[in-house]
C-alpha cells in the first residue's frame, strides 16, 4: 500500500502541490541535521482538528515549541471535553442572519462550519481554570497561559469529560512533552475575556496573574538562545496574523536590539496561507523580504504555499511521519 509520502512525491509534481513536498523534504533534512522545529498556528486549526495530524507529530520530537493563538490554545481542551455536542453546519455560506441569531439563542458559537458549544465546552473550563487562576493568586504566583493549560490537563479534573481520544489532543501531546506554547495577544481568547470578568467582578484581583505578552517574548528570547547555538531551528508557520508575526522576530530582536550578532537566524522558513503574494500585506509577503529585516538568511531554505492549511499541514504532517 502507497504511503502518504510516496503517493505525494508521485503526485505532486508541481505548483503549490510540488512546493508541499520541497518544503516537507527540507524539514526532513533539517531534523536529519540535528534541527528543531518551531510551528505556528493561526486561525481556528484546533477546531479544524489539526491534533489528529499534529499530536503525534509532537509525541515524536518532530515539533519543539509553538506559538498560537489564545484561541488555538483553548480550543484543543474545549474539542477534547465537548466533541460530541459539536455540531457541523456544511451549509454555513448559505446562512441567513435569523439562522446566526438563532445559533447563538442555542449557544452555539459557528466558527466557519463548525459551532463550539457555550455550556459543555467554553463553560466547563470556565469553572476549572478559574480554580487554577486564584490558587495562584493566592500564592502570589504567575503563570504564562500554556501553563494554566497545562496544570488543567495534568490535574486531571477534566478526564471524566473527555469524548476524543486523547491522544489526538495536540495539548495533551504538548503538555507531556513539556514544550513551550507562546499565545501572543492571549487577551483576544475566550478565556481571556473570562479571566477579565472574573477580575471585574472581584473572583479575582490581579491582571498579572497571567503573564503578559512582552514577558512572553522574554521568554522566547530565552528559548531561542539556549537552543539556535547547538541545534539550527526551522519555523513552519500555519496562516498569518500574530501568531506568526510576533515570534520570528525573536531573531532581531537578539541580533540588532541585543547586538547578539553571532545569534543564529531562522534554519528554515515555510508558511502555509490562502493570504496571496501582494504588496503591503505582511501575510501575504514573501519569505525574501523577511531577509531584510534579518530574520531568514539568503541561504535560508524558505517556502510559501498558496492553500487551505487544514488540507495541506496533515499531508505534510503525515509526510514528515511516514517511514
Amino acid at each position: 500500500m502507497s504511503t502518504i509520502r510516496s503517493f505525494m512525491r508521485h503526485h505532486f509534481r508541481h505548483f503549490n502541490a510540488a512546493v508541499c513536498v520541497d518544503a516537507a523534504d527540507a524539514w526532513l533534512k533539517l531534523l536529519d541535521n540535528g534541527g528543531k522545529m518551531f510551528i505556528t498556528l493561526a486561525g481556528a486549526m484546533s477546531t479544524a482538528e489539526l491534533g489528529l495530524s499534529l499530536a503525534e507529530l509532537i509525541r515524536q520530537d518532530k515539533v519543539h515549541a509553538i506559538s498560537c493563538t489564545g484561541a488555538n490554545l483553548e480550543e484543543d481542551i474545549f474539542n477534547l471535553v465537548a466533541h460530541t455536542h459539536y455540531e457541523r453546519v456544511p451549509h454555513y455560506r448559505s446562512l441567513t442572519s435569523q439562522d446566526e441569531f438563532d445559533l447563538m439563542e442555542r449557544g452555539m458559537n459557528r466558527v466557519t462550519d463548525t459551532c463550539i458549544p457555550e455550556d459543555e465546552a467554553i463553560r466547563r473550563l470556565e469553572k476549572e481554570v478559574l480554580v487554577l487562576w486564584q490558587k495562584a493568586e493566592s500564592e502570589g504566583k504567575r503563570y504564562f497561559p500554556y501553563e494554566f493549560m497545562y496544570q488543567l490537563l495534568a490535574s486531571g479534573a477534566l478526564e471524566h469529560h473527555y469524548e476524543i481520544d486523547p491522544k489526538d489532543s495536540w495539548m495533551i501531546a504538548a503538555q507531556k512533552k513539556n514544550i513551550p506554547i507562546f499565545t501572543p495577544g492571549w487577551e483576544d481568547s475566550t478565556l481571556a475575556n473570562i479571566f477579565v470578568s472574573h477580575v471585574i467582578n472581584g473572583d479575582l484581583k490581579r491582571y498579572d496573574t497571567v503573564k503578559s505578552g512582552a514577558e512572553q517574548m522574554g521568554k522566547l528570547v530565552a528559548w531561542y538562545q539556549q537552543e539556535a547555538p547547538k541545534s539550527p531551528i526551522g519555523f513552519f508557520q500555519i496562516g498569518g496574523g500574530i501568531a506568526g508575526d510576533f515570534p520570528i522576530c525573536v531573531v532581531p530582536l537578539l541580533r540588532q536590539d541585543l547586538l547578539l550578532k553571532d545569534m543564529p537566524l531562522w534554519s528554515y522558513f515555510c508558511q502555509i496561507s490562502d493570504s496571496t503574494t501582494s504588496f503591503g500585506s505582511y501575510s501575504g509577503a514573501v519569505p525574501n523580504e523577511k531577509i531584510s529585516w534579518g530574520k531568514l538568511h539568503i541561504d535560508t531554505p524558505r517556502f510559501v504555499i498558496e492553500s487551505d492549511a487544514s488540507i495541506v499541514a496533515p499531508l505534510i504532517f503525515q509526510y514528515i511521519l511516514d517511514k
